[in-house]
């Protein structure tokens, strides 16, 4: 998934009500950026921090940048836009990079099921049951090579994996994928001390059948693609 622009450093001043943050641009100019991402980003909102930034010129915007990715120590990289999560994957899957999910014809984004949720990719076709996709974006690292969700509470995450669940017990398949928007990540797990409600209600699914995947992504100024499946410890 390339950027459609080419992105724009600068020094994080702050980041606040969550969609919001001030950044200083190399030339000195300070410029307000819309922050795409509703999580508490731990470690990722220190100021002075090195960002990079997505302009815009579409005058139906109120903000001319959009945050993009963050700088990490050693040359490695976060992406910051959650809702690129979606995007990669849809990639991947059009070009069947997910080995764990190949063998459908069809991908349908967004498709409404269980009570009141839409699940963000139906997969179906070619003599497969459907399979019921959720995408986590992952951005969380506080130990080692250790990525984590979720990164704070979401009650919401928690009803999609009960949804997951009844779709096992309905006879499909259902599955989980974590993409780990950081470079500096070589497994993953769940943040129960975060939020024991979803870690729990994670752990229920699994039991219940669902799937859980995760991978990593390569990530630079230019874009963010799928990468390498990652180890999953559920405990």
């Amino acid at each position: 998934m390339r950027f459609q622009r080419p992105l724009v450093p600068g020094r994080l001043i702050r980041r606040y009500k969550r969609f919001l943050a001030d950044v200083r641009l190399e030339d000195g100019t300070e410029v307000t950026a819309h922050c795409p991402n509703p999580g508490a980003m731990l470690g990722l909102t220190e100021p002075g921090l090195r960002v990079w930034l997505e302009p815009n010129d579409d005058p139906r915007r109120k903000l001319g940048f959009a945050w993009r990715l963050a700088e990490l120590a050693g040359g490695h990289w976060a992406g910051v836009d959650a809702g690129l999560a979606n995007r990669v994957v849809a990639e991947a899957l059009a070009e069947g990079r997910v080995p764990a999910l190949a063998g459908h014809d069809r991908v349908r984004p967004e498709v409404r099921y269980a009570a009141r949720s839409r699940v963000d990719f139906l997969l179906s076709g070619a003599g497969q049951p459907d399979t019921y996709l959720e995408v986590k974006n992952v951005h969380l690292r506080r130990e080692g090579d250790r990525a984590e969700f979720p990164d704070c509470v979401t009650a919401r995450g928690a009803r999609h994996m009960r949804d997951l669940a009844e779709m096992v017990a309905a006879g499909h398949r259902a599955a989980v994928l974590f993409l780990v928007q950081r470079t500096d990540c070589g497994r993953f797990g769940l943040a129960a001390d975060l939020d024991p409600g979803y870690a729990e209600a994670a752990r229920a699914s699994a039991a219940a059948g669902v799937v859980f995947l995760c991978h990593a992504t390569r990530i630079g100024p230019e874009g963010v693609t799928l990468a390498q499946a990652l180890p999953v410890d559920l405990g």
